[in-house]
């Protein structure tokens, strides 16, 4: 097996409230339930998709 190269750490908040129906079930499933809430999350393509979705209402802050 090929050795697993160490997965970065994405620290995420959230910063302003979502608008639409859409971008609240997106933030509701990464678990950012109230604003200034932070998670942190692993370095994956999925977690990236879902933060692209909703860019214009997080802060993200990248962690080695």
């Amino acid at each position: 097996m090929a050795a697993r190269k160490k997965e970065g750490h994405l620290v995420v908040t959230l910063v302003r409230r979502p608008g639409t129906e859409k971008l609240r079930k997106v933030t509701w499933s990464m678990g950012l339930r109230r604003l200034h809430r932070t998670k942190r999350y692993p370095d994956r393509p999925e977690i990236r998709g879902m933060i692209f979705a909703v860019k214009h209402l997080l802060e993200v802050v990248e962690e080695k």
